[in-house]
């Protein structure tokens, strides 16, 4: 690995995070070490989603194939986007030409930069339902993204209806991600991560892009 460039495309878990909660167990002066105590939302921060979520099956984040966690994946520079702006098939370029079955796609929109911020929620770019399809009919791996959803979370009918296609597509999803300014190629090796908790819904995930 000495000759790849590594970049962490994961945000760090802290107590500012909704539905995060870290609080110290034991402490080395009292106990004879330091331990703390995690409340973790299972889809908090960067996660992975499980079928489970939306019940689209009953396959649980601790039993997705491992041989899944791994691929290639392509990066689509979508910054140009505004807020709430639908992702069409358009926005693919020419990757759409170049892109194998198999293969991931991670959509690079900027997004990660709003954190903290209440647009980083309410005013995200969102998957429209023909680049659902188009995914889904081209056989994408794993779909990352850095919005903490790949849909409108404000609207129950929309976030459904997008999960539920790509979910009923076998595609695995990837949200909160981060520091994808930091690569330089337009094809990486991706390594995804979830935490294996027997029959999670999803689980926070630690996400690597190689470049080879």
């Amino acid at each position: 690995m000495h000759n790849k460039k590594i970049i962490d495309l994961t945000l760090p878990i802290n107590n500012k995070m909704g539905g995060v909660s870290i609080e110290p167990a034991k402490i080395l002066s009292v106990d004879g070490w330091n331990a703390t105590t995690l409340h973790l939302y299972s889809h908090s921060g960067t996660h992975m989603d499980a079928p489970l979520h939306f019940e689209v099956n009953e396959q649980t984040i601790d039993e997705l194939p491992l041989n899944r966690l791994i691929s290639k994946a392509w990066i689509i520079d979508l910054q140009h986007l505004k807020p709430k702006d639908e992702i069409k098939i358009s926005h693919l370029d020419g990757i759409a030409k170049k892109f194998k079955a198999g293969e991931s796609i991670i959509l690079h929109t900027g997004w990660s930069k709003k954190i903290g911020t209440p647009a980083y929620r309410d005013d995200l770019p969102r998957i429209g339902r023909d680049l659902a399809n188009w995914l889904g009919k081209n056989k994408v791996n794993i779909l990352g993204v850095e919005p903490p959803s790949v849909a409108d979370v404000n609207n129950i009918e929309e976030v459904t209806e997008i999960h539920n296609i790509l979910m009923k597509n076998d595609i695995i999803i990837v949200e909160g991600l981060c520091n994808l300014e930091l690569i330089s190629l337009p094809k990486v090796t991706l390594i995804a991560l979830p935490l294996k908790i027997e029959g999670g819904d999803g689980a926070p995930s630690r996400v690597i892009a190689l470049e080879d």
